[in-house]
């Protein structure tokens, strides 16, 4: 996906009501303020009692369902294999969040001031943090993409990670 494509869907989502933070590559790139490589797709959490209106308003876009592993997360695809990773979550009343995992007993955290603002193509997007991104690059063996985004945000912000 390229940032245009990017400011694109996050305008849909906007204009139908859903509250929406990129996460994954693009989410570092957001956080260091420029696209630092290329993206398979786009990762995006969202507010679980929103869900309804994030197909639909995606369906505009020429986005249809392609994988649902709800409640954990779903995927839609666009023709030229476009692709947006969908994860909900349940917000609690101190601004943090949960999103269910492969093991119902241990969800994802998400606390409150993981919800920062990032930089894409010159404009402001809600993100995850750098920590929380760290976070999420625990427990499974890298990629190169992820060394890669690791590796970046030990350069910007300084933060320690396990490789």
């Amino acid at each position: 996906m390229e940032a245009d494509e990017v400011l694109h869907v996050l305008d849909l989502l906007r204009r139908a009501g859903t509250e929406v933070w990129v996460g994954g590559g693009w989410g570092i790139d957001a956080l260091v303020g420029e696209r630092t490589r290329d993206h398979r797709d786009l990762d995006l959490m969202h507010r679980r009692e929103q869900e309804p209106a994030v197909p639909a308003a995606l369906a505009g876009a020429g986005f249809t369902e392609s994988l649902d592993l709800r409640p954990v997360r779903f995927v839609v695809t666009a023709p030229g294999g476009r692709e947006i990773d969908l994860h909900p979550l349940v917000f609690a009343g101190d601004g943090s969040a949960a999103q269910a995992s492969g093991e119902p007993e241990r969800p994802l955290r998400y606390p409150a001031s993981c919800f920062v603002t990032g930089i894409i193509g010159g404009t402001v997007v809600p993100c995850l943090s750098a920590a929380q991104q760290v976070r999420f690059h625990q427990g499974y063996e890298p990629t190169e993409r992820d060394r890669h985004d690791m590796a970046l945000l030990r350069r910007v912000f300084g933060i320690a990670a396990h490789f």
